[in-house]
């Protein structure tokens, strides 16, 4: 299923795995809170992904944790993707509504210190609603494309070895067409 801002696959479980689609409109520095030492990189103007997982057994973990990624912290304007989630997961089957203050968060993953940043802007979504943990297929299958590069190994995967979780992507509508036709290869399901 596709929505313009949304690609989902499966419908009955409330955990999963996903990938942000991230557009960075003017270049800065940023260290990932404490990975490499606090290290200062290049995060220059472009599209990004990020592959990521909510895999906990109560309430709305998917939900709960890419409504998270779409809210800043300390009163900073949330991403624009943030409302038509809240609507999504509000009103989807079986998921129930999901309310989440931002005003609260905490900056814990790698990801977290990117997406608190103004220039940054979360564009797209891939939900995959599925009890199995894919991180590590879905970054070992994007890290092979073409089209992406990595700006450091184990970068946003501090607890899955050999994996890099986020990577700059040269084209992202060639990337998301990729990740259509192999999505549904990693599911036995007809259903996915």
């Amino acid at each position: 299923m596709s929505v313009s801002q949304f690609t989902i696959f499966g419908t009955k479980y409330p955990m999963g795995s996903y990938i942000l689609f991230i557009r960075i409109y003017s270049t800065f520095q940023l260290a990932f809170g404490r990975f490499q030492k606090s290290r200062q990189f290049t995060i220059a103007d472009g599209d990004y992904i990020y592959v990521g997982s909510a895999q906990g057994r109560s309430g709305n973990p998917l939900a709960r944790r890419l409504i998270r990624h779409a809210s800043r912290s300390n009163g900073l304007q949330p991403h624009n993707i943030r409302a038509a989630l809240l609507k999504f997961f509000s009103i989807d089957d079986g998921i129930g509504t999901c309310a989440i203050e931002a005003a609260g968060k905490k900056l814990h993953w790698h990801i977290d210190y990117l997406l608190e940043h103004t220039e940054t802007e979360i564009t797209h979504i891939v939900i995959i609603r599925n009890p199995e943990k894919m991180e590590h297929k879905l970054s070992e299958f994007l890290a092979s494309l073409h089209e992406t590069s990595q700006l450091a190994p184990r970068l946003g995967a501090q607890d899955t070895p050999n994996s890099t979780h986020l990577l700059r992507v040269a084209d992202w509508q060639k990337t998301l067409e990729q990740l259509r036709q192999y999505i549904p290869l990693l599911f036995d399901s007809p259903e996915m």
